[in-house]
Parts: C-alpha cells; structure tokens; sequence
C-alpha cells in the first residue's frame, strides 16, 4: 500500500488560501434571464465539445478570425474535448490534430513535433523559452490548445519552420469570471494504473479593487504519481492565476501567471537495440567489464578517457564498409562479461535510481488594453524563466538557468467600406533572452548497464553537474530581439480575403564559453567571448475564397526568421561570426489548402498540401531545429451529427528529408548492432560506444536522407456519443505506419493500432471520467532521438491501463 503525501509550496498554501475565501464568499441573486442565458451555453458546449472552429482564434495571425476562416492548417482542441477523452498529455494530441506525431524525447512530452520537426510552445500567444524535453508541457492546466502548423505570423516574431502549439491556460476565464454573478469553480481528482494520484482546484468569479469591476480565476494541480517505468515518478505542482479589470470604460488590465514545479526524470528506454529485442523482447545480458579504478563506486571522466580510444571506435564510412566489420574489428575491452539471452520487460528501462529531471518554471504577464474610436492598443509584457537539472548515470548531464522577458505593443484598427472590412495592426517589439547552460556527454554509454541488473559502477559515470567540471558546452549570455512588424486582413463581401504580413528583427547576441570548465581543461583557461548582430525580414502572404455553398479555397505562401537557440535557449560561441550564418536563419512555406463548413454548419472539414524548409546547413541544431524540406498533405474532419453523437477523423501523409545529411552524403550517429551487418556477436560491442557516418545516398539504406521515427502515413478516428442522460461514452484510434528507429534503418519499428476509450457520468454538480488507454494491449514503440540514438535505444509504450477522474463543481 501506498501512502500518497502532497507537500505544499508556499506558493501552494496560498492558493489554497484563496480557494477557501472564494468558496465561502456570499452568493449574488441570479436573475431568471441570465440562469436561461447560462443554460442555453451549456447545452450547445454540451452538444459540440467546443470542436467546431467557430470560436475567434487569436494565436494564428492576431485578428480573432476561426480556424474555418484562417488560411493556415490549424487545429483547436478545447476542455471539453480534453476532458471528456481524457487528454493527460501533449504526445495524445495526434488523435485530434493531423501532423502532430511527436517522436520520443527521451520519455518526456515537452514539445510537439509538428510536420515532423521540434515545435514551439506559446502562452497566450507570446513564445515561452525553448521546451523539447525539459519537463512535460501541463496540459491539464489549459482551457484550450491551439496548434498551427508552419512557421508563426510574422506578428509573432522569429520562429520554427515545423509549428507551435499555443497554451491557453485555464486562468484565462478571468474575463468570463468578471460578469458572473458568485464564485464557480471545480474540485477534481485522479487515480489510476501506477499510483496515479492528482489533485486540483480551481475557482474563479467578480470581486473589486478600489471600487473596479474584476475577474478572477485561480487554478492548482498537485501530482504524486508513480510510473510503469522502473525508478520512474512524477512529482508536480502547477499554479495558475488570472485577472482582469476595468480601470475606465476605454482601459483595461489584464494579468497573471503559472508556477511550475516539476521533479522526475528521463526515460531512455531499451538499449542494446536489435530487431529481435523488438520483434519479440529477446535481450542480450552482459556486464560490461568494470573501469571504476579508484573504486568510488563511478566512472569519471578521467577514467574514461584512460580506454576511450579502446571502447569507443569511429568508422570511418565509406573506407570502412560496414558491411565488413566484424568482431576482431574491436577491443577486447569492449566485450561483455557472461553473455547471454532473456525476454525483457517494457518497464525496465534505462533509468537509476537517482536519476533526476527537475524543472522550476515561472511565467508572468500584464496585458494593458487601451480603446479609442477607432484603435485597440494592447501592450503585452511577459516574463518566462525556468531553472532545470538533467542528470542520468549512464553518462549524460545538464542544466540550464535561463529567462526571456518582451514586451510587444500592437495598434490594431479596422475599417468598412463599399464592402469591403479592412483590418490592420502595427506592432514594434522588443525580446531579451538570457541564459546560462551546461551540458556534458562525451562518454555518454546507453549499452554498458544490463537492464536485468541495477545499476552500478559498471555503468554509473561521474557527472559535471555534480563534479563542476568536464562539461562539453558551458555557455553564457544574452540576445536582445528589436523587432517591427505590420499586418492587414482584408475581407471582401463577395468572398475574397487576403492577409498580407511583413517584419523586421534586429538580434544583438553575446556569448561567452567558459572554457575553464571544459572537459580537460586545467582552470586556468580564459573565458572565450563573441558577439555578433544578426537581422533578417519575415514576409507572409495568404488569399482565400469563401463560396456561397461553404468551400474555402486558399493558398498561403511565407518566409519566417528562425533563431536557432539550444534546448536552454542558449546560443553557444561556436555559433557566431560562422560564414552562411549560425545562430539565424530563414524557414520558407508553400501551402494550398480547402476548407469548408457543411450540414447546416454541423461539419467542418480541411485539407492542405504544404512544402516547407530550412535552408541553411550551417544553421543546424540536431536537438531543436534541423536543416530540413518537408512535404506531405493533412487532412481533418469534425461532424457535430448530432445532439448525441460527435465524430473526428485525420490523415497525415508526411516525408521528411534531412538536407544537411543529403548534402553532405552522411550523418553522424551511434551505431547499433544491427548496423553491423557482419557483427555475429552483439555481446562484444555492448561495453563500449560504437559512433560512426552512417551514409546517405543512392544504394545506400537511407537512400534520399529521410528522417527516422516519422512515420509516413497516420490515421485517426474519434467519436463520443452523449445517450443525454448523463452518461456518454466516447473512443479513439490512431493507426501508425511502421518507421525506421534510426538514421540508418537497421531496426523497423511495427506498425501500430491504439484504441483509447472511456465512459463518464455528468451530474448536476459531479462528475466521473473512466478511461481505459490502450483497450487492446497493443505492444507498440516510439523511436528515441532517431537521428542521433536511433539504432542503440527505443522507448516501449505504455501496456493497457486506465485512469479515473472524479470533478465536483460548484
């Protein structure tokens, strides 16, 4: 049995603080008219689950048009939708946006992957820092998601080629808030397979400052949860605030924030990768041969370096053919001690027991809204910063301490005549980003550790954040963003819409290398400094055609400045001052697409066929934003059919090719057992750390450069039947072509079916949530880091299990 104990933060007792003075606040009389006006809203939410796109989505291009009307492919998910599947995480979106099939980031769901390439997060419309594995995005804590595939209007400023997922947090119902007449709110908590155990609370109504009309809406989330991975947990307090006020009847203030407190840590997954580990579980045993010589129980660096040359080889492809190396290739030294063979379990992974994820985030921000006649002048300050530590025995640590602050002041106007509705906005912004960031990996050995064994000297390294040396990359500095940006939606009432977009950044970047504390350095060494200012201009341009009949036809061309920042939002030295560019870069965009809204606008379907890519090799980070073209078509549907019953379905079709790697004629990896086609005994290369090029090109394995773990073709079907008597069940499939787990495609990961479903009861102040994830037991894989770790780890998913959520509401 398990004793679940939740310590709370001050930040904790404050907001339960405040939850109790909301729930004991007195409540207002209600007026018969707006009890009918409430109910009505909440038959039609009931009905849809918010999955039309008919709500104004201000996070695409900034002029509050739907999702049906914006000439981009985008998708919202809303609460309800959330809520009634039971959406716990950022990777279970695929079901319900096409192109937003996330490959592994070492077990944590930081980031999308959308079109195949690391996305963006954005709160509220504004960029956070950089997120692709640093903790995972808290989805529970959104009142809507929005994600956009392509690069960001340029009203936002630089941005990714692949997309963003936009965070609408649940504090924002402080509008909504400000003209109820009591308090309303919500107590829920969950359990399931694993311990599960979350608790949260939120509450939200009018109160007055000084005389002034204003929203509130707090929310809290408190989780102690264990894993289905070995020596895995989750321990996480989310706090979200918002308000809003009226100071005058032209002038209003809008502010909040989210504290984020997350410790886990990071799931590597299988390794000593081989088709028959995933075929059927078949594991190689071993232990490696020990190089602890000072017997403190870890291998430093210093040790390492002693054999590096023994267990860590490089083939030089093509004079090496791999096809050609076999055992007598290697050093003894690299041999595992008493080989043999077991069926391994998907829960025992690579991860120690102090191993160890943990990130302190906290986002900030006040929003100044302004109204004359005829302009809306919004002034949107926003702070983000978090503080994390990343470390892992097999050999790889990290931090980052970094933070951003922007300030973006947009005048937006609009006008009609002769039928014709102009809108424009002008916006100058200006963004700081500061960082600090370590990160160490030289002698980063997934295969040394038998996952039947615990973890131990044989495998377990000294790591730089502990001894406060040796790191690979120690960088600090800054980069300060002046941006300008200028927009304008014109809409004809015969059906013709153009969106034009045009902006300007400036970046001054600073970096400094502390090179004292570099792997082998003395500490005598003098700091290395660079700077350089880099500007580019982002342009979009968008016509669509609305019919009488509901089709909407569009085509959307763009080119978007991209800052190629680290996974701590870092611009290293080695980036600055580099011929072709290396810290800025641009991300081009071709997409046609059709839209339309159908049956009495109960269906909603789009279709797109896009063609986007980074253009600069030099302009590369393998970990946030690759140099790469990606092509493919997206489809998705939403049928209201009616009161009852409503259903969703996708298709992704999506080719992703590395251009760095095609150019080149190669791509640097580890390289697995498989690799070594020659190799008849995997057992003689598992203690040490095969790294090579693994070659691209006609003949070759990867014969056009594609990327691994993105599989080509998707499907997703969703349905929810509501049988209006408080019960309603709902399910949803997605099916998943088989995929390479690695650059090279040695190993093939299957093809997948998973089938989620669940039944929930809605009474007049309670509900329950029962879902079963993966109903049919599906053994199914994601492949890890493909590029790079592709060939030498793989994550097993999660077997059947279930979650139950219990909501009171007040």
């Amino acid at each position: 049995m398990k004793n679940t104990t939740f310590n709370l933060s001050p930040l904790a007792k404050a907001f339960a603080m405040t939850t109790a003075v909301a729930l004991s606040s007195q409540a207002f009389a209600q007026e018969e008219t707006e009890v009918k006006e409430k109910d009505v809203e909440k038959i039609q939410v009931t009905g849809s689950l918010g999955s039309l796109p008919g709500q104004d989505v201000e996070s695409v291009f900034g002029f509050g048009k739907s999702i049906l009307e914006t000439p981009r492919s985008a998708s919202t998910i809303s609460q309800e939708q959330m809520e009634r599947f039971n959406v716990s995480d950022i990777d279970e979106l695929v079901a319900f946006a096409p192109g937003t099939f996330t490959q592994s980031f070492f077990g944590v769901a930081g980031s999308l992957d959308v079109r195949g390439t690391p996305g963006e997060t954005y709160f509220r419309g504004v960029k956070r820092l950089d997120n692709p594995g640093n903790y995972p995005t808290p989805i529970g804590a959104s009142s809507r998601i929005d994600i956009v595939r392509g690069p960001a209007s340029p009203i936002y400023g630089p941005s990714k080629i692949g997309g963003y997922l936009n965070f609408n947090p649940k504090s924002a119902r402080a509008s909504s808030g400000q003209y109820l007449d009591a308090p309303t709110g919500a107590l829920s908590y969950t359990t399931g397979s694993w311990n599960k155990s979350i608790l949260t609370a939120e509450v939200g109504g009018p109160t007055s400052v000084a005389g002034k009309e204003m929203g509130y809406y707090i929310y809290g989330e408190l989780e102690n949860s264990d894993s289905y991975y070995d020596n895995t947990q989750t321990d996480q307090t989310v706090l979200q605030a918002s308000f809003n006020i009226d100071i005058t009847d032209n002038l209003r203030f809008e502010f909040g924030g989210m504290y984020h407190d997350y410790d886990g840590n990071q799931v590597a997954g299988w390794n000593r990768l081989t088709q028959e580990l995933v075929d059927d579980g078949t594991y190689i045993t071993g232990t490696a041969q020990p190089l602890d010589t000072d017997g403190d129980g870890q291998i430093s660096h210093e040790e390492y370096a002693e054999v590096a040359d023994l267990i860590s080889p490089f083939i030089f492809t093509p004079a090496v053919p791999l096809d050609s190396v076999t055992g007598d290739f290697f050093d003894p030294l690299m041999a595992l001690q008493n080989p043999g063979t077991t069926t391994l379990s998907g829960s025992q992974t690579l991860v120690a027991p102090d191993d160890q994820l943990g990130n302190e985030a906290i986002t900030l921000y006040f929003d100044t809204i302004y109204y004359t006649d005829n302009w809306e002048i919004r002034n949107q300050l926003f702070y983000d910063a978090y503080d994390n530590i990343n470390e892992n025995a097999y050999g790889f640590s990290q931090f980052h301490d970094s933070w951003v602050i922007e300030d973006k002041l947009i005048f937006a106007t609009e006008y009609e005549n002769d039928g014709l509705l102009a809108q424009f906005q002008f916006s100058p912004s200006v963004r700081y980003t500061d960082f600090e960031h370590g990160d160490d990996f030289t002698y980063e050995f997934f295969n040394r550790r038998d996952l039947t064994m615990p973890s131990s000297a044989l495998d377990r390294r000294l790591l730089s954040t502990r001894s406060g040396k040796n790191y690979d990359n120690y960088d600090v500095g800054n980069y300060l963003d002046l941006g300008i940006a200028a927009m304008t939606d014109l809409t004809w009432d015969w059906g013709l819409n153009l969106v034009l977009g045009l902006r300007y950044d400036t970046i001054d970047i600073e970096s400094t290398s502390r090179t004292d504390l570099l792997l082998g350095a003395t500490g005598d060494e003098t700091p290395v400094y660079a700077e350089e200012t880099v500007d580019g201009w982002s342009w979009n341009a968008s016509i669509s055609y609305e019919f009488e009949f509901g089709l909407i036809p569009y085509i959307t061309a763009a080119e978007q400045a991209t800052l190629v920042a680290g996974q701590g939002a870092e611009i290293g030295v080695g980036q600055l001052n580099q011929p072709g560019g290396g810290a800025f870069d641009t991300s081009e965009l071709m997409e046609y697409g059709i839209k339309g809204s159908l049956v009495d606008d109960t269906l909603y379907f789009a279709l797109s066929f896009f063609e986007q890519e980074r253009t600069d090799f030099n302009t590369q980070n393998t970990v946030t934003n690759n140099t790469t073209n990606n092509e493919g078509t997206e489809f998705e549907l939403r049928w209201v059919v009616n009161e009852n019953l409503v259903v969703s379905a996708g298709y992704t079709n999506i080719e992703v090719i590395n251009l760095t790697a095609l150019a080149n004629g190669n791509q640097f990896g580890f390289l697995g057992a498989d690799d070594l086609v020659a190799l008849d005994d995997p057992s003689l290369i598992f203690g040490g750390n095969v790294v090579g090029l693994n070659l691209v090109g006609e003949g070759e394995t990867n014969s056009d450069g594609r990327k691994a773990g993105i599989p080509e073709n998707i499907y997703t079907l969703t349905a929810t039947y509501d049988f209006q008597n408080g019960y309603a069940a709902n399910v949803s499939i997605v099916d998943v072509d088989e995929v390479a787990s690695g650059y090279s495609a040695a190993v093939t990961l299957p093809a997948y079916t998973l089938v989620n479903a669940g039944l929930s009861y809605q009474a007049e102040d309670w509900s329950l949530n029962l879902t079963v994830k993966n109903l049919t037991d599906e053994r199914y894989f994601r492949s890890n880091f493909p590029d790079l770790f592709g060939s030498q780890i793989v994550l097993p998913e999660l077997p059947r299990h279930w979650n139950a959520k219990f909501t009171y509401s007040f």
